[in-house]
């Protein structure tokens, strides 16, 4: 592939009070360019992943990137939205306005604060990343949906309560090691399995631990086509950009084989000529544990329903032979909607370059992203290794 990050940009993830979105977008966007090396007079188009859907009022959010700089003004400007896919949604199409020799250099910003909402609102508009007309009475809301599945789940491979703490309890633990988490705080597996007054029971099976955090926050990259990365510091090249979108109807599908992200993760192994064997760590779209527990599956890991022998085995820990989620993922990290996909490039590129610190996995040289908007309805898989 022709496209490479060569800076970015990533504000620590949690209830920003004092920060707009406006001045969110700003941050990251001045950092990500300062970062690469550029003037924002150097960028050729700007792509903003803003998934909103009510979260603040201002909706029309695209050209808010250019209140970083005048330099920005009548460059093209598009917002992407894809469910929780939205900033990976916003990468893949900086990437392919790169391969179409539209631009040199792409400016990839992802956001969103959720913090001004209820509880209730905020749980009214995640619920609309479902089919409504099938779904939209899912008692629990969007964390109703994926109670369901994780029913679903223990009906057909028994029940995985104790994966699901091991899960949470292992990304809570990585998550004190990163410093742009919301939650650094290594809750325990003990806590994790257990339901009690601090961690309740939200939807089926799956209690207040299992289910990723409320959260503002702002991530940004600079996308650079393969001439222009070579003069650059720092290159983070793309092996695979695999883009694969299912059925939004759960009905239509059988929703725990995760079909649309074994898919996804298939061509991208295929279009980077490599495999599974060959990532030192992925970052996985944990929105909910049952979702990485059936991811291990989707990637390969595991076969169907024995997703908990990664965890079993330590595959799937620091020290394993395929860390997952050492950023803490969702769960720890935080969930801005539009900023997921940025940040989990942004922290796979920073592995990748040796600059993580307490998260750096030793001697990481090749790394998956996946990205998943609903319930693995829209699956982004990305494959990036050190520009050589």
């Amino acid at each position: 592939m022709t496209a490479s990050i060569v800076g970015w940009s990533h504000l620590p993830f949690g209830k920003y009070d004092n920060l707009s979105v406006e001045e969110m977008i700003v941050d990251v966007a001045t950092s990500a360019i300062a970062d690469a090396g550029l003037e924002p007079k150097d960028i050729d188009q700007v792509f903003l992943g803003h998934y909103n859907g009510g979260f603040v009022d201002q909706d029309f959010s695209s050209s808010l990137v250019f209140e970083a700089h005048p330099d920005f003004r009548f460059k093209p400007a598009t917002r992407v939205e894809n469910a929780c896919a939205t900033g990976s949604a916003a990468i893949h199409q900086g990437i392919n306005v790169i391969e179409a020799k539209k631009a040199k250099r792409v400016l990839v910003v992802g956001v969103e604060k959720m913090s001004e909402r209820s509880g209730k609102e905020v749980g009214d508009i995640l619920i609309r990343a479902a089919y409504l007309k099938e779904e939209g009475d899912i008692k629990g809301g969007f964390a109703g949906v994926f109670g369901k599945i994780a029913e679903l789940y223990f009906q057909r491979h028994g029940n995985q309560a104790d994966a699901l703490a091991q899960i949470a309890a292992k990304n809570h633990k990585n998550g004190c090691r990163n410093p742009f988490a919301q939650m650094r705080k290594d809750l325990g597996y003990d806590f994790c399995r257990n339901e009690s007054e601090k961690n309740p029971i939200v939807a089926g099976p799956l209690k207040r631990t299992d289910c990723s955090l409320v959260s503002d926050g702002a991530a940004a990259i600079v996308l650079a086509d393969a001439d222009t990365a070579k003069a650059s510091e720092k290159a983070v090249a793309f092996r695979a950009a695999v883009q694969v979108n299912d059925f939004l109807p759960l009905s239509k599908r059988d929703i725990i084989d995760f079909e649309g992200p074994a898919v996804a993760w298939q061509r991208a192994f295929k279009e980077a000529g490599m495999s599974l064997d060959d990532l030192d760590l992925a970052e996985t779209h944990d929105c909910f544990t049952v979702a990485e527990l059936i991811q291990y599956e989707a990637m390969g890991l595991t076969d169907k329903g024995q997703g908990a022998t990664a965890l079993k085995e330590g595959w799937v820990y620091r020290e394993g032979k395929l860390p997952i989620n050492v950023s803490g993922g969702l769960k720890a990290k935080g969930h801005p909607i539009g900023a997921t996909g940025v940040s989990m490039h942004v922290l796979t590129a920073m592995q990748l370059t040796g600059t993580a610190g307490d998260m750096q996995v030793k001697d990481a040289k090749a790394a998956g992203v996946f990205n998943m908007g609903g319930a693995a309805v829209a699956n982004f898989v990305s494959i990036l290794e050190p520009q050589r």
